[in-house]
């Protein structure tokens, strides 16, 4: 019994025991119209709406695709929606990775959304292109390649959960090797 308590505790480092958690499962978006920013997500991003439950007394919206959610929510407010067109990279934002950046700038492009371009890093860690737009009601957005860029774990990667059946960005493990959920 004691050899299993010591075991523990050392899976148990200093942050503490495994949680059960999986996944992202949704990001909540107030809006100014659910409406118009239903159509923006299916457009622009691909989204699909979904049902949501019927108990909910209150305007919104669901959508689903790429395995994560985007629920839409009729904003009471609009106090608290962002109040700038600004395009800063350093601002809050949403990443969704991309195989085809060519694509999707010439969609964007299309659909006459503002958008930026940019490049980041370099040979030594690898090159990522962004583009950052706002959805209708401010949220910023951002569509990236940053698959070319191995994640690093800089502690234990005996704690890393990678999913075993989806999508993984590439990962440098060392000689620990991450746990597929």
């Amino acid at each position: 019994m004691k050899k299993q308590e010591g075991k523990k505790k050392c899976e148990e480092d200093e942050a503490g025991p495994d949680l059960p958690l999986m996944s992202l499962n949704h990001v909540s978006r107030l809006c100014k119209s659910v409406k118009d920013s239903v159509e923006f997500y299916k457009e622009v991003l691909g989204f699909v709406p979904i049902e949501r439950p019927q108990s909910f007394d209150f305007d919104g919206a669901w959508l689903f695709n790429y395995g994560i959610g985007i629920h839409l929510v009729q904003a009471k407010d609009e106090q608290k929606l962002p109040n700038n067109d600004d395009l800063d990279p350093m601002d809050n934002h949403i990443s969704f990775q991309c195989e085809d950046m060519v694509a999707l700038e010439r969609k964007l492009k299309d659909l006459n959304v503002k958008y930026i371009k940019r490049t980041v890093g370099g040979k030594e860690d690898g090159v990522i292109d962004q583009l950052f737009f706002n959805d209708p009601d401010g949220f910023m957005i951002e569509i990236c390649n940053c698959e070319n860029v191995k994640l690093k774990p800089a502690g234990s990667t005996g704690r890393l959960k990678l999913p075993y059946d989806r999508h993984n960005p590439p990962v440098e493990l060392g000689s620990n090797a991450a746990k597929a959920s």
